[in-house]
């Protein structure tokens, strides 16, 4: 499901116009985002939890170029689906 999608299904559902939705999704995400920059965990029950993960430095290759490279480390956001999500897939 793409974003667009996402908001012509609960303009559908909610019987609100797209723009409200829009409006109502990207402040949604945008506070999802700010959660997970200042406390590094989101949770919402009965979906999941995101989480800042940490990947350590490894060993890679430049695929143009073929010649062996080192990528560093980085901060990522990783999620884990709860049980009850689980079960439904």
């Amino acid at each position: 499901m793409t974003k667009e999608e996402l908001i012509e299904a609960v303009a559908r559902a909610t019987d609100q116009p797209k723009k409200t939705v829009l409006t109502t999704l990207d402040t949604a995400f945008n506070l999802i985002a700010r959660a997970i920059r200042k406390d590094k965990r989101f949770w919402v029950p009965g979906f999941g939890t995101f989480t800042v993960r940490r990947r350590r430095a490894r060993a890679g290759y430049n695929p143009r170029t073929k010649s062996a490279m080192t990528i560093p480390a980085a901060r990522t956001v990783g999620f884990r689906p709860a049980p009850e999500l689980r079960k439904g897939i």
